[in-house]
């Protein structure tokens, strides 16, 4: 398969006709090697509409949903970022010119993706994912959707830190962005995603008379 010729269909296909305009975003989907970050044998759906898995119950997010995301967040090089299952988000961000740290709490996740992250100089804490790795950040992204945002999650961001996530309790979620005030917490919609939830992240089942 010609990855090269994928990446860039990849984008032209997803990305940009989703009004992702952002010219270091879509440098950095061109570059990032999207098919080092999946499970082996899964580099076929790298960079196809669906979700590629990297070790079971994990998958990347499509690309046309993660650049809107990235988008949203309006990222500058130089600010400091926590990816939380997220590696792919990391690997273009890293190469936009922020400093990024990877969370991972699944060992299988790590042995996939920590390879590649490496040669990209982006270190990768593991750590349960709803303790996000101690610091202040400016942007803190997941890959994975969650049901309920762990109130550590908005508690790590900086002042006017941006929060990029999917919030999804059926079959389809919703992609926000959260602002950290000083009065508190922003919330704006983004779009409609039926991201996969993160392992964990499901709430537990309501018992029902």
């Amino acid at each position: 398969m010609d990855y090269f010729a994928a990446r860039q269909n990849m984008v032209e296909s997803q990305v940009r006709v989703n009004d992702v305009t952002d010219p270091a975003l879509q440098k950095a989907m061109r570059h990032i090697e999207r098919e080092r970050l999946v499970a082996p044998g899964q580099g076929f759906a790298a960079y196809g509409d669906v979700e590629p898995q990297i070790a079971p119950g994990r998958a990347l997010m499509l690309p046309r949903d993660l650049a809107k995301l990235l988008h949203a967040l309006k990222p500058v090089a130089g600010q400091k970022v926590l990816a939380i299952g997220a590696p792919y988000a990391a690997a273009v961000l890293r190469h936009a010119g922020l400093d990024v740290t990877v969370q991972e709490a699944d060992a299988r996740v790590q042995t996939v993706v920590e390879p590649y992250l490496k040669t990209l100089g982006i270190s990768l804490v593991v750590q349960d994912l709803k303790t996000p790795v101690a610091g202040e950040y400016d942007i803190i992204v997941s890959e994975g959707a969650v049901e309920d945002v762990p109130a550590e999650w908005f508690a790590a961001l900086k002042l006017h830190g941006r929060l990029g996530v999917v919030v999804r309790s059926g079959a389809l979620g919703e992609a926000r962005v959260y602002t950290r005030l000083q009065a508190g917490v922003s919330e704006a919609f983004v779009f409609n995603a039926a991201t996969a939830v993160l392992p964990g992240f499901a709430k537990a089942p309501a018992f029902v008379f």
